[in-house]
């Protein structure tokens, strides 16, 4: 090579790593503080792995299989990862995977990781309940323990659009409904599992507007990936399950949102995470981490500045595989229901603190109500219910909840200090007092038992 030649390859070398470490620092800028309308590269740590592991708490393993579904409840987990919370505490090989159905993630918990299987995840309630007493799993009980709550709302009953104008709103027409029974055209409502979180909040606007789920309308079971092309070639007529998926609905055109779950019941429970209980007695300083990881996930993910970038996060392929557009609105509370719109932040999906305090604590009370809908539809017999209590003070660990908060630095005022949130009002006027359930199950109209 000529001396002139040599120059200017040196030259260009200059200039091309000069250029390339100005875009590395700006590149880390970026991701330490991103712009409003650019989220930082998705999946980059928020903190060091192992900074939030003292002595004496290194956990007895540093992986784990959790499962999850894609829709906003399992957002906390997904986080979790993507942003190194549970690196932060130690546990840096969990594997979130993604679970075909609820139906996939029963079996799956049911044989265990050891089996090919998982140790815990994202559930509807009260699944951990009823893997507990094997009434879900052929008769096989596998105890599991519930460790915290991971939101709250995120959840609407879609309506397919030939019912637009029809009044199946939050306040829906029974005359419709018995008319097309009558007609032959029964109405089809389907939800991701029964027995369980989706089913009851359909079956709960339906009977508080009078209308029986059992004998007037048709429920079906459909996974949540499923329901929008199912309503789209006019398989259904209704569908209860979580965003992505009712939001998605109005964006093509294919149907409705009658209410949200907020509007049922504003700050209900929703899904939670649980694990087996043999996997966490044999490691309970990696069920600590675990939770420690999760519950900071929350916090980061109801920070609302943090919404833009938690949307790329889920959108991506390997998570919900979605476009982010029928993602972004939904979190930030914008709903378009098709017939009318929300633009309401407490009306979104929240993961640690809504208007009744904390939303990450696992009250007993919300077990409890679970339990009794669940008598309510005869889905438990009078004698499972009635061991309802006992069960929940050994499924519940609101103990280790406790102590996690006050270990990663939660103020004792977000704390709760009672194990019941108090009595709980839904859309029909109808209340539910955790200390006298019978005086719940004797106002209702519609019920099993």
């Amino acid at each position: 090579m000529s001396r002139k030649n040599l120059a200017l390859s040196r030259r260009k070398f200059v200039l091309t790593a000069s250029a390339t470490a100005m875009s590395s620092i700006l590149l880390k800028g970026c991701m330490g503080n991103p712009p409003e309308d650019q989220p930082a590269v998705s999946g980059s740590p928020t903190v060091a792995a192992g900074s939030g592991v003292k002595a004496g708490e290194e956990p007895e393993v540093k992986t784990a299989k959790l499962g999850y579904l894609p829709i906003v409840e399992s957002a906390p987990l997904i986080i979790a990862s993507a942003k190194g919370f549970f690196a932060k505490y130690g546990m840096t090989d969990v594997k979130v995977e993604k679970q075909a159905n609820w139906g996939a993630a029963r079996d799956n918990v049911k044989i265990g990781s050891g089996g090919g299987g998982i140790d815990g995840g994202q559930w509807q309630m009260p699944m951990p309940y009823l893997i507990t007493e094997g009434i879900i799993t052929d008769g096989a009980k596998i105890p599991m323990y519930i460790l915290c709550q991971l939101n709250t709302q995120g959840n609407g009953i879609a309506i397919a659009n030939k019912h637009k104008g029809k009044n199946v709103g939050l306040k829906a027409d029974p005359k419709y409904f018995a008319d097309l029974k009558a007609s032959g055209n029964r109405f089809k409502a389907a939800y991701t599992f029964p027995k369980a979180n989706q089913d009851f909040w359909i079956r709960y606007w339906l009977a508080g507007n009078g209308i029986d789920p059992d004998s007037e309308v048709d429920l079906l079971t459909v996974p949540a990936s499923q329901t929008v092309a199912d309503m789209k070639r006019g398989a259904m007529d209704a569908f209860s399950t979580g965003d992505p998926w009712p939001y998605r609905i109005v964006a093509d055109d294919i149907g409705f949102i009658s209410a949200l779950t907020s509007e049922l019941w504003q700050a209900h429970p929703e899904e939670y995470f649980a694990v087996r209980q043999d996997w966490a007695d044999k490691h309970p300083k990696a069920t600590k981490a675990l939770l420690k990881a999760i519950m900071e996930a929350q916090q980061w993910c109801d920070d609302f500045k943090n919404r833009k970038e938690m949307t790329a996060i889920l959108a991506q392929r390997e998570y919900f595989g979605v476009p982010e557009k029928v993602l972004e609105e939904p979190l930030m509370g914008k709903y378009n229901l098709g017939e009318r719109t929300i633009d309401d932040p407490q009306q979104s999906v929240l993961y640690w603190k809504d208007k009744r305090g904390s939303v990450s604590y696992p009250y007993q009370s919300h077990d409890l109500w679970f339990l009794t809908e669940s008598h309510r539809w005869n889905f438990l017999d009078k004698g499972q219910y009635e061991s309802a209590k006992a069960l929940i003070s050994k499924v519940n660990r609101e103990d280790l909840w406790k102590q996690c908060a006050q270990e990663i630095g939660v103020p004792a005022s977000d704390i709760p200090s009672d194990k019941s949130r108090g009595i709980e009002e839904f859309f029909d006027g109808v209340k539910f007092d955790p200390a006298n359930p019978e005086a719940y199950l004797s106002s209702l109209k519609i019920k099993r038992v």
